[in-house]
């Protein structure tokens, strides 16, 4: 055998070796993980704004203007004189017409219109944005492996969540009914937020490659990332008692702080007549369960942010901070909000106030799960 050199060049012998193979990771198309976390970020703006225009259709009373579902001919409004006419006299046969716009003239049933009719065109811009994407990156091959699920799983909550507005719509059109059911609103939000809150995990995921968060799965905080899973739940529960409170006007009708119409418990609390409806139609009771909710919540979140201030890693902990200084703001808003009877840009403020508070929760979770590294030179990101 030959005697190798004391000195020998170890670059010569590494270029002549064949190239590692890497794995599966690594083997996905370059840049795909990008664009799809930009798509994605594009659909949770879409769907927030979905939201929001959302809460301005229900407090405007416009919600039940358009009385017909048409996914494809709906798309475009009324173009002559004598498709407006045909849309307002529609209108004119439903409940809501004779019991709460008795009167109305037809410039006045084109303002409520032009907020439903908003709300489902962007409904259908975010279908299209979605499908437009989704097929974009399958017919070019740059899903990374196992995503196609997820994405295809977005795209079918989202064809059912028209499909829910509608159901949601549909019950306000029927005898004895001025508004939507509130218990298939607060399916419809939910399925929303739900929708969202998909949206933004996922966004997170691809922000990092599958190594990374492989190797910082190891560093997680399990207990952490278990408390903040609870408290996410709870959040979300507090968003459909919201849409409850929202449904049937609750936040309206007590308009005292903390005590609710001079009384810690209202004696209007539980109506026999109602029966189990009381929980979705009763506004003493609805609004009651919506601030003990509100109270158990914020001791929760408190809990979850001083486990969180114990966490090793910078990131990890800013976050939970993040989400504790929203949890503080919410409640000022929900207060304000009741003090000043629920006005429309209050109204709408609280419920993106949510949004925010719910994306800073799921991002605070991820942390306490996939934490970024932290060494002596600082975090690495």
């Amino acid at each position: 055998m030959a005697k190798r050199p004391v000195f020998e060049e170890v670059s010569d012998q590494a270029a002549s070796r064949p190239a590692a193979r890497t794995g599966m990771i690594d083997a996905a198309p370059k840049g795909a993980r990008r664009a799809i976390r930009l798509w994605l970020l594009v659909l949770f703006v879409l769907v927030a704004a979905m939201i929001a225009l959302g809460g301005a259709t229900r407090l405007t009373g416009s919600g039940l203007s358009i009385t017909e579902w048409a996914p494809v001919t709906g798309s475009l409004p009324p173009m002559t004189d004598a498709d407006w006419q045909r849309e307002f006299e529609a209108y004119r046969q439903i409940p809501q017409y004779a019991e709460v716009n008795p009167g109305m003239d037809l410039a006045g049933f084109k303002r409520i219109y032009w907020w439903e009719w908003s709300h489902r065109l962007l409904g259908r811009l975010v279908g299209l944005v979605w499908g437009a994407g989704f097929l974009a990156f399958l017919a070019t091959r740059r899903i990374p492996t196992g995503w196609t699920p997820r994405l295809l799983g977005l795209g079918a909550l989202g064809g059912l969540q028209g499909a829910i507005g509608w159901w949601m719509v549909s019950s306000g059109l029927v005898e004895g009914m001025t508004r939507v059911a509130s218990y298939r609103l607060a399916l419809h939000l939910g399925l929303a937020f739900l929708i969202l809150g998909l949206i933004a995990w996922y966004a997170l995921l691809l922000g990092r490659s599958e190594a990374e968060l492989m190797r910082a799965r190891r560093a997680g905080d399990s207990r952490l990332f278990s408390v903040s899973t609870g408290l996410m739940h709870l959040a979300f529960l507090q968003i459909l008692l919201g849409a409850l409170v929202a449904g049937i006007d609750a936040g309206r009708q007590y308009t005292g702080w903390p005590m609710m119409g001079g009384e810690w418990i209202p004696a209007a609390i539980w109506d026999p007549a109602l029966g189990w409806r009381n929980f979705f139609e009763n506004p003493a009771l609805v609004q009651f369960i919506h601030r003990m909710v509100g109270y158990l919540l914020a001791i929760l979140a408190v809990v979850v942010w001083l486990r969180a201030r114990r966490s090793p890693h910078p990131v990890t902990r800013g976050a939970f901070t993040a989400m504790i200084v929203m949890v503080a703001v919410q409640i000022g808003l929900g207060i304000l909000n009741v003090l000043q009877a629920s006005p429309l840009p209050l109204a709408l403020t609280h419920q993106l106030g949510a949004v925010a508070l719910f994306v800073l929760i799921i991002r605070a979770r991820h942390h306490a799960r996939y934490p970024y590294e932290t060494s002596v030179r600082g975090t690495k990101r």
